[in-house]
């Protein structure tokens, strides 16, 4: 199935291999539904990823790809200085995975892992 899921839920995520916090994974999911602009060159890297991995993507009219939009979400995110480690520090490749798996995209996120194989995304 190529096509992400509409009804997320964290602990399916935390199986597909997840490591973002709950907290974190909530308020990231809301912002992608509720994005009006999102930042367009982190959309065009996304869409770079998707392409070499061999992932289709699907424009609405004028919207980019939900899973863009998340992976521009979490890319823009900044951790606070107290944590040691935070999502903000994975590679792209990395946290456009996250964004796959956050959006139960499993057929994608296959596709992304097979074409990196030289990074681990576990």
């Amino acid at each position: 199935m190529d096509t992400p899921k509409k009804d997320n839920s964290y602990g399916h995520y935390l199986e597909l291999g997840g490591i973002i916090n709950e907290k974190d994974y909530e308020s990231a999911i809301a912002r992608a539904k509720n994005t009006a602009a999102p930042n367009m060159m982190l959309i065009k890297k996304a869409e770079r990823i998707a392409k070499f991995a061999g992932i289709k993507l699907r424009h609405a009219e004028n919207s980019p790809d939900q899973r863009t939009i998340l992976y521009a979400i979490l890319r823009a995110d900044t951790g606070p200085a107290e944590l040691e480690y935070h999502h903000d520090q994975m590679s792209d490749q990395r946290l456009f995975a996250e964004a796959l798996r956050m959006l139960e995209d499993v057929d994608s996120l296959d596709k992304l892992i097979n074409a990196y194989p030289h990074i681990s995304f576990s």
